[in-house]
């Protein structure tokens, strides 16, 4: 059955080859995810200056470091001299330089070429100039986002206008104060899965009732297959006998100080294209950050944040981690089902979008018109 064939309750998908080709995925890797404003790096994992990571964006590996001035910067993890991967730990801290530990180039933390074996004997090699690649980076909700483009699209339409686009404003998401919100758990999930698999599992709900049970308990109406996002501004309440946004229903910790009374009991998803998730809920937010690795491959990072007093004060956090490990466990689950069978022939034209789910076709036109 073919797309016009199809009624119109249903929507065609994209072509089970756009989650297996490896041409398909190397272009998604340059036109997208080299091309936005990519979640890179929890800006509190880097506390001093000469503290690092090193993060895979695309096909570049990206050094993110505290500057002396206590900026973060982002650069090409790459020795200007002869192109020597500079830093190959995933963290660290140094105390006053990177240097590369094929012929000791040396960089400051600013990314300017310092020293190296017999500079001094080439006075014409600008230090800056011949410094590491700089990368444009933007601080905003706590962590740094970084964007390989040499002219970036603009942040504020496209990272802060998806938080707009779902909340109804762009201060809407200032109540719950994430950038001063301290890491109570973190979590990394290896799925054997798509990219895009992961992302259109969250931005529906019409699997919830069948694989979400912790999650429709507190959360009923998720049982009716309408995902809270698909609405402006709308946030799922609570059921009546729920207490707290927890495995059991029972009351979590201290509600966020910025929390309206019109947000209390209330769940919002927001999904910020390529590849983050934010999960607002009145006491902490849950933060995802995905890094496709292959066609079948995405590693996903999940922060639970919590108010500094709480997580500082040993509170027991297990029962509000536990519900969206569960959730997480049992998406990524079901992703790895539908990834098995991409390659099949039945699923060589794609499969279909039922009503609640065709906000997800807005994605895949979304994912078309990048790569095209």
């Amino acid at each position: 059955m073919t797309a016009i064939d199809l009624p119109p309750s249903l929507l065609a998908t994209l072509p089970g080859s756009s989650y297996t080709d490896p041409a398909i995925f190397a272009l998604e890797q340059a036109k997208i995810f080299e091309a936005d404003w990519f979640c890179a790096v929890r800006s509190a994992d880097l506390p001093t200056p000469g503290s690092f990571e090193t993060v895979q964006i695309g096909k570049e590996s990206v050094l993110v470091s505290r500057g002396r001035d206590g900026r973060l910067n982002a650069f090409l993890n790459v020795c200007r001299h002869r192109g020597a991967r500079l830093c190959t730990a995933e963290s660290g801290t140094v105390k006053r330089s990177f240097q590369c530990p094929y012929h000791a180039w040396t960089y400051g933390l600013d990314g300017k070429l310092i020293a190296a074996p017999n500079l001094t004997g080439m006075p014409d090699v600008d230090r800056t100039e011949f410094g590491l690649t700089r990368l444009h980076l933007r601080e905003w909700l706590g962590y740094a986002w970084v964007c390989l483009a040499d002219e970036p699209p603009s942040f504020e339409d496209t990272v802060i206008g998806a938080v707009t686009e779902r909340l109804g404003g762009p201060t809407e998401i200032d109540a719950y104060g994430i950038d001063g919100l301290a890491l109570g758990k973190r979590i990394e999930y290896d799925v054997k899965a798509n990219w895009k698999q992961i992302i259109e599992n969250f931005m529906e709900c019409y699997h919830c009732a069948t694989i979400h049970p912790e999650l429709t308990e507190v959360l009923p109406e998720f049982a009716d297959g309408y995902a809270a996002q698909y609405y402006v501004g709308h946030g799922a309440e609570f059921g009546g006998e729920i207490k707290g946004f927890t495995v059991d229903g029972s009351e979590g910790v201290d509600r966020l100080p910025g929390v309206t009374e019109a947000q209390d009991r209330k769940y919002y998803a927001i999904t910020v294209k390529p590849g983050v998730f934010v999960n607002l809920v009145p006491d902490h937010v849950i933060f995802h950050r995905m890094f496709p690795l292959a066609p079948d491959r995405t590693l996903v990072r999940c922060d639970w944040l919590y108010l500094p007093e709480v997580v500082e004060s040993g509170r027991d956090l297990s029962r509000s981690v536990e519900l969206f490990h569960r959730v997480n466990l049992q998406d990524f689950e079901a992703c790895e089902r539908c990834q098995l069978a991409m390659d099949s022939r039945s699923y060589a034209n794609g499969g279909v979008l039922v009503p609640s789910e065709h906000h997800i076709g807005a994605f895949h036109d979304w994912v078309r018109a990048r790569l095209s």
